[in-house]
């Protein structure tokens, strides 16, 4: 798996944007040029685990948002089946941020479970020079904690010593 320090790799993704054929799309490293991003990848699209977490990444947008953060859904399906999947659920009609078909990516990134060939539960925040600055997988069937990733994303950008479950507005280490 890449991990922090590492250049995130060259990408160019189908992605599903909305509810209609007219909202599939591609994304890929110069879409976003400029800003910090948060990928979200998860294992399998008409599950149970991933709707709970995309839904509250949907529901925080604004917090990444003010953070200069675009969030960035992805999995090993197609786009096909993220549009099937958007208009089926009806928590997730109305997602905020794309999903992308990130086979390729999730390859190379060495996020594919090895037994069930999908991606981990994986999430990379890479900074505006396409640098990964912070890099998790969790198993198959262990949601992420949208308050981390945020505790975490505010750390990061501080560019300060942060101690042990440091949340912005708190002191920094000073040495």
């Amino acid at each position: 798996m890449l991990t922090v320090g590492d250049a995130f790799p060259e990408f160019n993704c189908q992605a599903c944007t909305g509810n209609t054929k007219d909202d599939l799309t591609t994304i890929n490293n110069g879409t976003h040029e400029g800003k910090w991003k948060l990928f979200l990848f998860y294992p399998k699209d008409f599950t149970f685990v991933c709707p709970t977490e995309l839904v509250e990444f949907g529901k925080q947008i604004s917090e990444f948002e003010d953070r200069d953060t675009v969030v960035l859904g992805a999995s090993t399906d197609n786009e096909f089946c993220h549009l099937a999947w958007r208009n089926d659920h009806d928590d997730l009609k109305t997602l905020p941020y794309p999903l992308l078909a990130a086979q390729k990516l999730a390859d190379d990134l060495g996020i594919i479970d090895p037994s069930e060939h999908v991606a981990l539960r994986a999430t990379f925040i890479v900074d505006p020079h396409g640098t990964i600055q912070w890099a998790s997988a969790n198993n198959l069937n262990v949601g992420r904690s949208v308050k981390e990733a945020l505790r975490v994303l505010d750390a990061i950008q501080s560019d300060e010593l942060c101690p042990c479950n440091w949340e912005k507005g708190q002191e920094t280490l000073q040495v």
